[in-house]
């Protein structure tokens, strides 16, 4: 299994109702320890596609395996429990808890996980440090600057040490200061082996950050590049595709 992607999407179909499908028979697949972006304007079928993969969401049609497990066939329990144990979580808006400390907002997945209350502790004080907030445990997320709640949604993605994270948009309500800071932040979770999936509108976050950028058209794969360290560059060679008639 050490050779077999964490993230195999296989001929992945999903439709709302009786229009086009949001997603369209793609099918790609993410390494261990890859950092993969998701580029697309709205409507492309990036959201689409991270919530299929997370378990939030089941394909119409087609397979969605992750870490081995077939999450296109789990149930609600079988998907919550999916989540906890195999998927680190994101989001652009931080989704942070305002009436808990910022300590107990990073335990909160390995109390649901049913990990006890010291051991749960102590991993969330060692990632905390990690992130360089370990002086902030007793503070409540509101007292935060945006990009410090970020990184605590980050420390709290990893607390129960997850194969996969998933960041969505996550620099997208940030300062270009604090959006900087949590780039290098996945940057290092990265360089450390982290399976990163990346979906963001931003080709300059994609192409600085990912080793690797697919773009979403119309819930279609449209390109799929891998990049070489030059992120820049890359971004000015590779400009995103539009649609036609320029819609998003």
């Amino acid at each position: 299994m050490t050779n077999a992607p964490v993230i195999d999407l296989r001929d992945t179909t999903k439709k709302y109702d009786d229009g086009p499908p949001a997603l369209a028979g793609v099918t790609l697949s993410v390494a261990h320890g890859e950092c993969v972006a998701i580029l697309g304007h709205s409507g492309s079928g990036k959201s689409t596609l991270l919530n299929l993969i997370a378990g939030l969401d089941r394909p119409s049609g087609g397979t969605v395996t992750v870490d081995g497990t077939r999450v296109d066939q789990l149930g609600e329990a079988g998907s919550a429990k999916y989540r906890r144990a195999s998927v680190g979580m994101i989001f652009q808006f931080f989704n942070l808890l305002d009436d808990l400390t910022v300590l107990d907002n990073v335990m909160v997945p390995a109390q649901l996980a049913g990990m006890g209350k010291g051991e749960a502790k102590r991993r969330a004080v060692e990632l905390l440090g990690s992130v360089g907030l370990d002086r902030h445990a007793g503070a409540y997320p509101q007292r935060l600057s945006g990009g410090q709640r970020q990184r605590v949604a980050v420390a709290r993605a990893l607390m129960n040490k997850p194969p996969l994270l998933l960041a969505d948009e996550p620099t997208g309500a940030l300062d270009s200061s604090s959006a900087e800071d949590v780039r290098r932040l996945l940057l290092d979770l990265n360089g450390e082996g982290r399976t990163i999936v990346l979906v963001t509108h931003d080709v300059q976050l994609a192409a600085s950050t990912a080793s690797r950028t697919i773009e979403l058209m119309d819930g279609a794969v449209k390109r799929d590049v891998v990049n070489h360290g030059n992120g820049a560059g890359l971004a000015a060679r590779t400009p995103l595709t539009r649609p036609a008639g320029g819609a998003g």
